[in-house]
């Protein structure tokens, strides 16, 4: 006789077909990876046959299949009726003695003195196949104890089999209904109602990237995450640089967790409820970097075990500050994701904003606005309409695959919204928290994830263009190397997929404007700012730091390693700040910190703000935070570039403040330091700027104003400037040949090689070792250089 009981310690990854996916996947981690350190909470699960027994016994197989045959599976318009009728005969039907005496004979075991608190987890037996991953199907009962209490939890979990949610699954999925048997894993519970709990995915869960874990993490238990009902905290950990041992955290996200779910007092009905979360810990990371570190290295050997990506749910124990891991599965929509297939969006008109949360996935969608309460609702929303809600739960599976795209007023990346668009395919934008306020219901509206991370909701029907680009098809130029100009982190890994070199110029001025947004010496000097408005903006945008010089290094770093990750082991050169004093003054508390000019363009910018008294301090912090990505996040493949510098006095003036700051190249032999070649006196001067420089990258906008005199800003005069006038093309030539002279590597970052052919091709004659385009210029600069390429070597 099959038993009605297993033991973790008696199962393994292949009783998929006896405990479910979700209890196999247990049983594997609980014998498998306990040895190497990973925790997973002892518990049993009963089996298929327990299921039958439990179905034999009460005589009710065929009455259920009766029922699920008079389902409408057209339009599913008696959907909630059938599921009710199928629930009713599992509700009403009784627990086995056998089975139920097995349950209680288990659960004793668990524990020597007193009943534990134990997880009761539905696993159903077809449960995480590649294409299907019954996440959120079937219940989950928390705080169970007691015998009576875990046989009626198991008795409800057999009975979700048949929610709206789970038949409608089966149907979409292709699985037969009586094909599909259920198992409950019943598991003591980790005491994260007094710490925190959470998710993880062993890859970046919006682009695919695979280099990188995903963890996000709420106080409390791990129902809210899960359900989206709270914003989480969020980490991304490089793996390449963990195997290293390095601090490879190169990217963290504090979320609100506005809410904690905890027990519930004892004379309650239910086992756990949400309370509000206190200030302090809403401010609070809910992990320090120790365990980030160590949950990272647990999702590694996880993925390494399975050979596939894997989705995780973890907890930490309040009483004994231990980690676990209470559950695996593969994650099913990226890794079965080609990733050469790469489709673009891009709105081509601007629009009124009405509201803005986390972008899921990097599509545009328009269309009606439709305001749904809760799923009772379903009737009001017709087919490629738009959801605008509170929250979304499992139960709202069959009503989301009629949208074309979910807005949510609560949830993060790893919310239920979130993880049901990215399986359709849709845009959603999540954790608005005004979404239903500020959209009316019946509204046209455009959906917008393609900007960033940030989604946009925009009033009406906008224009915007999609294509679909095979990049499996596209030819790297043989000589010429290709890179990209980045600036904004959240773009990184969903770029990193197109065809390059590396990054030939990321830009610091969009993380400090964005990210950091405060003027770099009102953090060095923050009690002596003046303006009290920007001081108490600094304060509200640096809380948790003490240190405001440690707010701006953390911030920076973080933005320049994530692309540095993304786009690893190849080259990242970072240009060191270069705003000029009227831009830098529009940064929280700038005005105080900036001079005024009569014209910053050619003032007090680039290389001579970084040894000035006036900046040296926060050039102090710019470095501090590349050293960190270098040494301590392991990312070696950033190389640091200097901006308009006017003498190679002044080069020597830069390169002995930034070794006083820690870059020292004497010291990490890996460091390359380049120059901007965009003033004549870097052309004039090239081979004396080679023996200072490791490399040189001409920036063709300035070098081309200043060859011809010419403010590109200004309107009036703006018709001469030209990157193809001789004059430039000239400078461009002279330093291209004195550089390839000295042996030293040069590039060029600007627009004219993907906009003129003829440039690219100069370019390319002239001996240019590397291009760097924008995002969108890049295909067509690709093809333009793959010309030239193939002009040179053709016989004259």
């Amino acid at each position: 006789m099959e038993p009605y009981i297993k033991k973790f310690s008696e199962t393994g990854i292949d009783d998929v077909a006896s405990v479910g996916g979700k209890n196999a996947s247990l049983g594997e981690m609980y014998n498998k990876l306990s040895s190497k350190g990973i925790r997973v909470p002892d518990g049993f699960a009963t089996t298929s046959y327990a299921f039958k027994k439990f179905l034999e016994a009460n005589k009710i197989t065929d009455a259920i299949q009766q029922v699920l045959s008079s389902l409408d599976k057209k339009n599913y318009s008696n959907l909630d009726e059938i599921s009710a009728k199928a629930r009713a005969l599992m509700s009403n039907a009784k627990m086995p003695d056998e089975i139920a005496k097995e349950i209680i004979q288990h659960y004793h075991e668990l524990y020597k003195n007193k009943p534990v608190e134990v997880a009761v987890r539905s696993s159903a037996t077809a449960e995480d196949l590649p294409n299907a991953s019954f996440a959120g199907q079937h219940e989950s009962y928390l705080n169970i104890k007691g015998d009576k209490a875990v046989v009626e939890a198991v008795h409800k979990c057999f009975t979700s089999l048949y929610t709206a949610r789970a038949i409608k699954y089966r149907e979409d999925n292709g699985f037969e209904h009586d094909k599909v048997l259920l198992s409950a894993g019943v598991q003591k519970m980790v005491r994260s109602d007094k710490a925190c709990s959470g998710v993880g995915f062993t890859l970046e869960p919006e682009s695919g990237f695979r280099d990188v874990i995903h963890l996000a993490g709420v106080w409390g238990l791990g129902e809210n995450i899960v359900q989206g009902a709270v914003t989480p905290d969020e980490f991304y950990i490089f793996k390449p640089t963990l195997r290293q041992g390095k601090n490879a955290i190169i990217q963290k996200k504090i979320g609100s967790k506005l809410q904690t779910m905890v027990y519930a007092h004892k004379k309650s009905t239910a086992s756990t409820i949400n309370i509000s979360t206190p200030l302090k810990k809403r401010n609070q990371y809910v992990l320090n970097d120790d365990e980030i570190i160590q949950l990272a290295n647990w999702a590694l050997l996880i993925e390494e075990h399975y050979q596939r990506q894997m989705d995780i749910e973890w907890a930490k124990d309040g009483l004994t500050n231990e980690l676990f891991i209470i559950q695996a599965r593969p994650e099913t929509v990226h890794s079965q994701k080609n990733t050469a297939l790469i489709e673009e969006y891009e709105l081509k008109e601007k629009g009124t904003a009405l509201t803005s949360g986390n972008a899921i996935g990097e599509k545009v969608a328009t269309g009606i606005a439709r305001i749904l309460l809760s799923p009772n609702d379903a009737s009001k929303l017709k087919q490629d309409e738009i959801i605008v809600t509170d929250i979304t739960s499992p139960d709202w599976d069959p009503i989301l695959k009629k949208a074309s795209a979910i807005i949510t007023n609560k949830g993060g990346r790893t919310s239920h919204a979130s993880i049901v668009a990215r399986e359709q395919g849709v845009p959603a934008v999540v954790g608005c928290t005004d979404a239903t306020v500020a959209i009316k219901d019946g509204q046209t509206v455009t959906v917008s994830c393609c900007e960033g991370s940030t989604g946009y909701v925009y009033d009406g029907k906008l224009n915007f263009e999609k294509k679909e680009i095979d990049i499996s098809k596209l030819k790297k130029p043989d000589s010429t190397e290709v890179m990209l100009i980045l600036a904004d982190p959240d773009k990184a890994f969903q770029l990193s997929f197109y065809p390059n070199d590396g990054v030939g110029l990321l830009r610091l001025e969009f993380i400090i404007t964005h990210f950091i947004q405060a003027h770099t010496m009102a953090l060095v000097n923050f009690e002596s700012v003046k303006d009290k408005t920007a001081k108490q903006k600094i304060k509200k945008i640096t809380q948790g730091y003490s240190d405001k010089k440690e707010f701006f290094v953390d911030r920076l770093s973080q933005g320049i390693a994530t692309i540095a990750a993304a786009f690893y082991p190849k080259d990242v050169i970072v240009r060191m700040s270069d705003f000029k004093t009227n831009e830098y003054a529009n940064l929280i508390g700038g005005k105080q910190f900036e001079p005024e000019e009569e014209n910053p363009m050619l003032g007090f910018r680039g290389a001579s703000r970084y040894y000035s008294n006036l900046y040296k301090d926060g050039f102090k912090l710019e470095c501090s935070a590349i050293k960190k990505v270098r040494e301590e996040m392991g990312l070696n493949n950033v190389k640091i570039m200097i901006p308009f510098c006017r003498t190679v006095e002044e080069g020597k003036k830069v390169i002995q403040t930034m070794k006083e700051f820690g870059l020292n190249r004497s010291e990490d032999e890996s460091l390359e330091i380049y120059v901007m070649a965009e003033i004549p006196s870097n052309v004039l001067l090239a081979e004396q700027f080679a023996e200072l420089f490791d490399g040189f990258s001409i920036g063709s906008n300035d070098l081309t104003q200043l060859t011809l005199g010419v403010d590109r800003d200004s309107t009036l005069v703006s018709g001469i400037f030209s990157e193809q006038n001789e004059a430039a093309k000239e400078m461009i030539s002279m330093v291209i040949k004195k550089a390839n002279a000295c042996g030293t590597h040069i590039g060029l970052c600007g627009q004219a090689p993907s906009d003129f052919p003829e440039f690219a091709q100069f370019l390319v004659e002239e001996g240019i070792n590397s291009i760097s385009f924008n995002a969108d210029a890049l295909l067509k600069g690709i093809e333009n250089i793959n010309k030239a390429e193939k002009a040179l070597r053709l016989p004259a």
